[in-house]
């Protein structure tokens, strides 16, 4: 296990490439990934910092949305998370996470791309939790392209309205059941700032995600509710061998980064904490970059 809690050389903390070639269908699962991805399943340790606090993640399975369900759940709250059907393998580890932390864990299998399912996700968060305080639209859909014409109008759809839409929806159908103090947390990407010429469609959607945060941080305010997003750069999660990357590119995913390594999910939790928690009380409209040393948000 890696101790987090000790100083050290950040650019060794974790796995560098090169990395074993491996290529998985979307959308992917954490167990076939070679290294496993940290998400705190030993390394995060929580302080109480969302103790009675209720929260639903979407993508919550893997990645970026399973370090913040590990956390949160250890910082105290009760999670819901959204996940795909296909993804029910890593959803009933993270479910088994959250209830070894000893909170509430409701899993929420359905496709966010189609609206009613946004509602319905939303609706039943808050009959099985009891309320809503915190959302985390984090689910996302990525997909290499070589080229504008290889994106086809299906793929510009489902990306959007993975990325997009589903943002939009969800937030809809949460804000007549989030109280004053509650927190929205959106994740964009540097490809939103620094977008990728095999990333066009992804990239559009980050960057719509990042004005979508601040207009609705504006407008949410008025009720006592903060509203921010996170930038992340190379992070090593399933999205990446599943199609995100081209394959023979994964070995050598995050090797530009200042750090010589992608990022792990862990790596982001005390940020999604923090902006979830009474500690970020003065933060709303807000997009914290860890792009590893990008320093372009």
């Amino acid at each position: 296990m890696t101790d987090r809690f000790t100083m050290q050389d950040p650019r060794h903390q974790y796995p560098a490439p090169p990395f074993p070639r491996q290529q998985q269908s979307p959308p992917g699962l954490v167990s076939q990934m070679k290294p496993r991805p940290d998400h705190g399943e030993e390394s995060y340790a929580g302080f109480g910092r969302l103790l009675g606090r209720k929260a639903l993640i979407t993508g919550g399975d893997s990645g970026i949305g399973r370090a913040a369900a590990i956390a949160y759940a250890r910082e105290g709250a009760d999670v819901a998370i959204n996940f795909l059907p296909a993804e029910i393998e890593d959803a009933s580890d993270v479910i088994g996470y959250i209830e070894k932390a000893g909170t509430k864990a409701v899993a929420l299998p359905g496709d966010i791309s189609q609206e009613q399912t946004c509602k319905d996700i939303v609706a039943r968060t808050v009959e099985e939790l009891g309320g809503l305080d915190i959302l985390v639209i984090n689910a996302a859909r990525q997909q290499a392209r070589n080229s504008v014409a290889e994106v086809s109008s299906e793929d510009f759809d489902l990306t959007m309205k993975t990325n997009l839409y589903a943002m939009h929806w969800l937030t809809q159908a949460a804000l007549p059941h989030l109280p004053p103090g509650a927190a929205i947390i959106n994740t964009a990407s540097i490809q939103a700032f620094e977008p990728s010429a095999h990333l066009l469609d992804y990239a559009t959607s980050k960057a719509g995600i990042v004005a979508y945060t601040k207009a609705l941080s504006a407008q949410v305010m008025e009720r006592g509710i903060r509203a921010n997003a996170v930038a992340p750069g190379p992070f090593w999660t399933v999205l990446q061998p599943s199609g995100g990357q081209f394959p023979e590119k994964v070995g050598n995913f995050g090797e530009g980064s200042a750090f010589g390594r992608p990022g792990q999910p862990v790596e982001l939790s005390a940020i999604y904490v923090l902006l979830a928690s009474q500690e970020g009380s003065y933060i709303t409209g807000e997009v914290f970059g860890a792009t590893g040393g990008k320093g372009v948000v």
